[in-house]
């Protein structure tokens, strides 16, 4: 939902909408329309979750990395693609509730990964783009990249944006952010929470592979356990959260994995995860 990619989108079913690659224990998955600046089309969702849900069973995955080809990260929904669909009988109505349902299910399973989910961002991250910011666990972004949740400015407010939006940043600054169309550069975006790091354009890719190999010397079942644990709670009441994060560490006390790093930790050696040994 923005209109920064005003490019003519033709999509091109000789390319994929996603490209897919493992380094070692992460994946790299690659947003790949960049001369539609990397739009969400319904096509480019599908490809998504198609490629996000092995990786609940791929025990060999232990960190996500997700990020844009071209000039920039992504720019939001396919407005093309949208206004197309005004055409229909229903004026579009069946493909929008489609659209935004395909949508909120990828974006769900990001929070739901057994694992981090690091967005490497450059250029810019617009509306839908920058919700999918906000959705990955970690994210750090290139000096230069631009964030907005501009829809307003097509007479379409961003609601589905700011559900992530408002969940990582205070609440004037997201406001600001929905009914002004106001872009932030990344130290802004910095300095509200949406990110965190910023970096030069040399160090990104660096960067994100830092953070992707500290996950990977960690227990991937107790970063599974741990990431779910953190959006349950973080929703519930100060005395919700407690009671139900006081039965988690319980549980992750009882797990071998837990066993085992802390006598490694007394130890002061490296811990080899049991559950990575089976």
């Amino acid at each position: 939902m923005t209109d920064i990619a005003n490019e003519k989108v033709v999509e091109k079913t000789a390319d994929p909408f996603v490209l897919k690659e493992q380094k070692g224990t992460t994946l790299h998955i690659t947003l790949n329309r960049p001369k539609a600046l990397n739009a969400l089309s319904m096509g480019m969702l599908n490809a998504l979750q198609e490629a996000l849900d092995p990786i609940f069973e791929d025990n060999s995955i232990k960190a996500l990395i997700i990020k844009g080809s071209g000039k920039g990260f992504c720019a939001g929904h396919d407005l093309k693609e949208m206004q197309s669909h005004r055409e229909d009988d229903d004026k579009g109505k069946a493909y929008f509730e489609g659209l935004f349902a395909t949508c909120t299910k990828m974006m769900l399973t990001l929070a739901k990964l057994p694992i981090p989910v690091i967005a490497e961002i450059h250029g810019v991250a617009a509306a839908a783009g920058c919700q999918l910011v906000a959705s990955c666990d970690l994210a750090i972004a290139e000096d230069s990249t631009i964030f907005a949740v501009n829809g307003i400015d097509a007479g379409l407010f961003c609601s589905t944006p700011q559900v992530a939006l408002s969940r990582n940043i205070p609440r004037k600054a997201a406001l600001e952010m929905l009914m002004l169309g106001e872009r932030i550069n990344a130290e802004r975006a910095l300095s509200l929470g949406l990110l965190n790091r910023v970096v030069a354009k040399e160090n990104l890719a660096e960067t994100a592979e830092h953070f992707a190999e500290k996950a990977a010397m960690r227990s991937r079942n107790v970063i599974a356990l741990g990431k779910q644990a953190f959006y349950n709670q973080i929703e519930l009441s100060l005395e919700q959260a407690y009671k139900v994060m006081g039965e988690t560490i319980v549980d992750n006390l009882m797990m071998p994995d837990a066993d085992c790093g802390m006598e490694a930790f007394i130890e002061k050696k490296k811990p080899e995860w049991p559950s990575e040994n089976q």
